[in-house]
């Protein structure tokens, strides 16, 4: 009998509603072959540097701690501003940590201690790369970029890349669709990789459509070219898949770690801070009273993290009106230690790196120029009408889940039980008969497993939704629970009038 293998393919910012047979017809033959998760979800903040972490933990941000793309690290003397895009930096806040830059065991160690690899093939920025397997030196697992030396391990193999297949392709320019690094990728796996090595889990990252959108539009035909372009490329994996891999065990899951929706309106949350009488900035330094972390998650991190301080923040904050629902410190269940806020906990965000104030901007069911729906606030100098996320509109949360092979239900199953990124390590150590560690909020979608899913009856779950009002603003945030497993299904504030000097690009 075959042993049972892994490959994780990921589709970096890819909306499922944009898989259809003629853009995507690869991920459409995967759909027919094994089971689609219909309502496959990730977590808050809906950023990448978030969501892979919780892919390989198995935990949200309150889990592995990765709070943010950026934040600020409270921890070090003076503190510092971290963006973890930066690998080389990631590697030294894990050596400086004592081994705790994500305060949770990752995947990629789970199965060293089982005597079993991990590889990651990646053409994110050189950070990820390094997030999906932050240890893989110390277990001589495989971790390549289609970029970026920094982010390669061990030096063979990226020296044997090189030499087979030549050097590491550039980072195309602004706006245009990042080509070869896929194909690299996707090449190393197939004529190297697998015929030399057969990891037992493997990632594949395309780090499209997700920097296309950002550029150019979520329906763009830069971005629409580069989603077909990584459909082909995946193609050639399931072509593989289909003529050798799933005959030898090899089971596939393909996903995305969030949605995209459109800016429309743009705003600046230090000039309304200013205004307000604070003194914000994008650094923890002299004369800074509060620091906003640059980028589509509203993330404030106080110098005087006093109550009275924070009220006064959460109060100027809740009368702009492109806030959406807000987040403090657990003060109960529900609330936060601000009247009128959330608690981070509600969306399963509470870590000591997490800020004094989460907050999402105020998004909206407007369709785009594409016909897309979900629209938003943004705080960025890009122009109005391009894709961000990080924030909790449905479409921001929803991501693509297909899995298959001999493990799971096939023939074009569909699953309607919420499930989530955090659900993909669970699953994976179940079918490789591994144990789960504690602290994995994640569960196993034993629903779609082949000798149970068609059996047992679907999990329960029931839906929750939570209020909470700060003046005029009234705050909802709604959830899923699949027996203990909770699901962010999205978060929205009271439509209130918008000001008539904003923007917006229909």
């Amino acid at each position: 009998m075959a042993e049972t293998k892994f490959v994780i393919v990921s589709f970096d910012g890819l909306r499922p509603d944009l898989i259809d047979e003629q853009q995507t017809p690869n991920l459409f033959r995967l759909k027919k072959h094994g089971t689609t998760l219909a309502s496959q979800r990730t977590i808050y903040p809906s950023e990448t540097r978030t969501a892979f972490p919780s892919l390989v933990t198995a935990g949200t941000a309150a889990v592995h701690g990765m709070v943010g793309n950026k934040f600020v690290d409270r921890g070090a003397s003076p503190q510092r501003y971290i963006d973890t895009a930066d690998a080389v930096l990631l590697d030294r806040l894990d050596r400086e940590s004592g081994g705790r830059l994500m305060t949770a065991p990752t995947l990629g160690e789970l199965l060293a201690r089982a005597g079993k690899s991990l590889a990651v093939l990646a053409t994110n920025t050189p950070g990820t790369t390094r997030l999906f397997h932050h240890k893989a030196e110390m277990f001589g697992h495989v971790r390549l970029s289609g970029h970026f030396p920094e982010a390669c391990t061990p030096k063979s193999v990226l020296d044997d890349a090189v030499a087979r297949f030549g050097p590491l392709p550039p980072v195309p320019p602004a706006g245009e669709p990042d080509i070869d690094a896929q194909t690299l990728i996707t090449t190393v796996f197939l004529e190297y990789l697998w015929p030399e090595r057969a990891p037992d889990v493997t990632v594949i990252s395309y780090g499209e459509p997700d920097t296309c959108s950002h550029l150019n539009g979520t329906g763009a035909a830069a971005t629409r070219k580069v989603i077909r372009h990584c459909d082909a490329e995946f193609g050639r994996i399931l072509d593989w898949w289909e003529a050798e891999g799933r005959a030898n065990g090899v089971q596939i899951i393909a996903l995305s770690d969030h949605g995209h929706i459109t800016a429309h309106t743009r705003v600046s949350v230090a000039a309304c801070l200013s205004e307000a009488g604070f003194h914000p900035g994008t650094a923890p330094v002299s004369g800074v009273d509060v620091v906003v972390v640059p980028g589509q998650v509203g993330a404030l991190y106080l110098a005087d993290r006093g109550r009275k301080q924070l009220a006064r923040l959460v109060g100027a904050l809740t009368e702009f009106p492109w806030v959406g629902p807000v987040f403090t410190a657990p003060g109960d269940e529900v609330e936060g230690v601000v009247s009128g806020t959330f608690a981070s906990s509600l969306v399963l965000a509470n870590h000591e790196r997490a800020p004094d104030v989460y907050f999402a901007f105020r998004a909206d069911d407007r369709r785009d120029r594409f016909g897309l729906v979900g629209g938003t606030f943004y705080d960025s100098s890009r122009s109005p009408g391009l894709g961000v996320h990080g924030g909790l509109h449905p479409k921001e949360l929803a991501s693509v889940g297909i899995v298959a092979g001999t493990a799971f239900l096939s023939g074009g199953h569909v699953s309607k039980v919420p499930s989530g990124i955090c659900d993909v390590v669970p699953t994976i150590l179940a079918a490789l008969d591994m144990r789960p560690v504690s602290g994995m909020t994640g569960r196993v979608l034993s629903e779609v497993f082949a000798t149970r899913g068609a059996f047992a009856p679907p999990p329960v779950s029931s839906t929750e939704v939570f209020e909470t009002r700060s003046g005029n603003c009234l705050q909802r945030v709604q959830r899923t629970r699949v027996e203990a497993t909770v699901y962010i299904d999205g978060g929205w504030v009271e439509a209130t009038e918008i000001a008539a000097e904003t923007t917006e690009v229909a």
